[in-house]
């Protein structure tokens, strides 16, 4: 089959079309035939291999994963003899950043505590915008800062990958959204339900005080200090994407400002839960999320849409699409 691989870091000029074993299912996985990937920052660490501190998981000084993507929506092909849930034909999408990744390829094999029903009423195209980022974002909101119906939040950076869906999602669960992003996105921000929207070029935060039950920081930054006095009493900031600088300021910082203060400030990471990609699937067909697509390229174009999503903010997701 022909599949993306990079076997050095570096930028992504080091992506190369290969042609490669077809991948052969264990007894507890599907064999995949791959319509659509999406792209996430996560992809770039792995393609350059920075920060230093990511090869520590993802090879020390080769990638050990020499195929990257790892979103993917796709049809069952074929299945191992203990899959219970799913058989040949079946229209199936997945986050695979916690199984080896692997997806920029024509086929891929994948576990079956991975997978999800793809959403009816999405292309391929469109399902495989959602399982990465969706995931961080509703596991941010739900598990991170427990957000509830009235609650005030702040996105900031809410017109990329996860912003765009945490917005929806903190929507669906009831909550008064203030998204904080870039003038040209700010009538994008109201149809996806902004109550209120602020551009990070112009609002000085340090003048807020005291509004929020909940902030969210996705791209951007602003000092842990300002975030703190952003926050109501019993708020909780979380961080879930930017700098390294940034994770370890959450980090290490973190519970330091949060003693003697009914406020807390840290960082999250997403961890795999197919359930969640089924509640995710429900929100979708309830209307109350879709994904939103910046651009699409082909197989062919990869080093292109490698190079878009590292040089530009892009509005939602960038896909691929794998002919078939």
């Amino acid at each position: 089959m022909k599949a993306i691989t990079t076997r050095r870091y570096g930028s992504p000029a080091v992506l190369q079309t290969e042609e490669v074993p077809d991948p052969v299912p264990k007894d507890d996985e599907l064999l995949i035939k791959v319509h659509a990937v999406s792209l996430n920052q996560a992809n770039l660490v792995l393609l350059k291999g920075k920060p230093f501190l990511a090869r520590f998981a993802y090879g020390l000084w080769k990638p050990k994963h020499i195929i990257p993507g790892s979103d993917i929506s796709g049809v069952v092909k074929a299945v191992g003899k203990q899959v219970k849930h799913f058989k040949p034909g079946d229209e199936v999408y997945a986050d695979l950043s916690n199984y080896g990744f692997g997806t920029l390829a024509e086929y891929a094999s994948v576990p079956e505590e991975a997978l999800a029903l793809k959403p009816a009423k999405l292309s391929h195209l469109q399902a495989a915008a959602v399982p990465l980022a969706s995931l961080t974002a509703l596991q941010a909101l739900r598990d991170a800062v427990r957000l509830q119906p009235g609650h005030r939040i702040m996105i900031y950076g809410s017109s990329g990958g996860v912003g765009t869906f945490a917005v929806q999602i903190a929507k669906a669960f009831g909550a008064t959204v203030t998204a904080v992003c870039s003038k040209k996105h700010k009538e994008n921000m109201k149809l996806l339900g902004a109550d209120y929207i602020l551009d990070y070029e112009i609002t000085d935060l340090t003048k807020y005080y005291g509004s929020f039950d909940a902030i969210v920081a996705i791209n951007g930054y602003q000092p842990l200090a300002t975030y703190k006095k952003l926050l109501n009493k019993n708020g909780v900031y979380v961080m879930v994407g930017g700098s390294v600088a940034q994770m370890f300021e959450a980090m290490l910082l973190g519970p330091i400002f949060t003693l003697a203060s009914s406020k807390k400030l840290g960082n999250f990471l997403k961890k795999h839960n197919t359930g969640d990609l089924a509640e995710l699937t429900n929100l979708i067909e309830e209307d109350k999320v879709r994904p939103l697509v910046d651009r699409v390229y082909p197989f062919q174009a990869c080093k292109e849409a490698f190079t878009y999503l590292d040089q530009h903010h892009a509005y939602g997701k960038v896909i691929i699409t794998i002919p078939y």
